[in-house]
């Protein structure tokens, strides 16, 4: 017993920290994903690894002095360069959840069917893009920011005529409204009904160069329709709206999310621990 006691004690630590490296590391990489700052990120990992292992693998003794030297700087140069996106994720940790559950996904996913639902019926028009990876900030001109919960009331409230704001998109971060009266760049596809207003060729527009889902609301039928990797579908009904929105932004998460990765990881690792504690003392007990 003493040895299962002993063996348990020497790996829970191990398993800790990699645990901690690897949120830390998945959620770094996650939030410069899609900003301007991720290709200069991606190079530069790939090139300092990549000189590393060569300088390791040839014996290079100068090029691991200097790597070796180089880390006392290197802190500093990764603030400097990269403070942009440092300060966007540390203003992230203080406002919004590391991870959304699903339930949380699907609330938000309410809250904009039942806003399109309202402003369909009385003939408002509407233009919502939906976040994913992809920072629209960076993509959109103008823009005022909200930064306030998100809910059907407050969505109609910016989209009122005649409000201060209710020109342009909005821009959904979560379940917050971060950035309204947006101007979305247009499509420049030909092949386009010549009726389609520039709501929809804006809806088009940012679809194309993004992940985001954006959900139109036609000031002149009241038809709802969404466009999504460039495809503009027109006409849905709530119902449908609320399948897509649900088929994209919750199965996604729910199929692959880090938690479920997190949990299966400890879960085989224990029962790895399990079966050899259980094999330790069988044999023990054979002796």
């Amino acid at each position: 017993m003493e040895e299962i006691w002993k063996f348990l004690s020497t790996i829970w630590k191990p398993v800790v920290e990699v645990a901690v490296l690897s949120v830390g590391i998945y959620y770094v990489f996650k939030s410069f994903r899609g900003t301007r700052g991720a290709p200069v990120v991606y190079g530069f990992v790939i090139f300092l690894l990549s000189l590393i292992i060569l300088a390791k693998i040839l014996n290079l003794a100068v090029l691991d002095w200097i790597f070796r030297s180089f880390a006392t700087f290197a802190a500093f140069a990764v603030l400097v360069i990269f403070q942009p996106e440092l300060r966007r994720i540390l203003a992230e940790l203080g406002t919004r959840p590391m991870f959304a559950t699903v339930r949380e996904q699907r609330e938000n996913i309410e809250v904009i069917v039942q806003t399109v639902e309202r402003l369909a019926d009385v003939k408002i028009g509407a233009l919502m893009a939906i976040e994913q990876t992809i920072q629209l900030q960076d993509i959109v001109e103008s823009g005022i920011v909200v930064d306030c919960e998100a809910t059907p009331e407050m969505l109609e409230t910016i989209f009122f005529p005649n409000n201060a704001i209710h020109d342009g998109g909005v821009i959904l971060q979560g379940d917050r409204v971060a950035y309204a009266a947006c101007i979305f760049p247009l499509t420049q596809r030909q092949d386009l009904n010549p009726s389609l207003g520039t709501r929809h060729r804006a809806a088009i527009g940012l679809s194309e160069e993004t992940d985001a889902i954006v959900v139109v609301v036609s000031e002149e039928t009241g038809s709802i329709g969404y466009a999504y990797k460039g495809q503009l579908v027109r006409g849905v009904s709530a119902e449908k709206l609320r399948a897509f929105l649900s088929s994209v932004l919750v199965s996604r998460g729910r199929s692959r999310t880090f938690q479920d990765w997190i949990r299966t990881r400890l879960g085989q690792r224990f029962n790895a621990v399990s079966a050899a504690a259980a094999k330790m003392k069988s044999e023990s007990e054979a002796k």
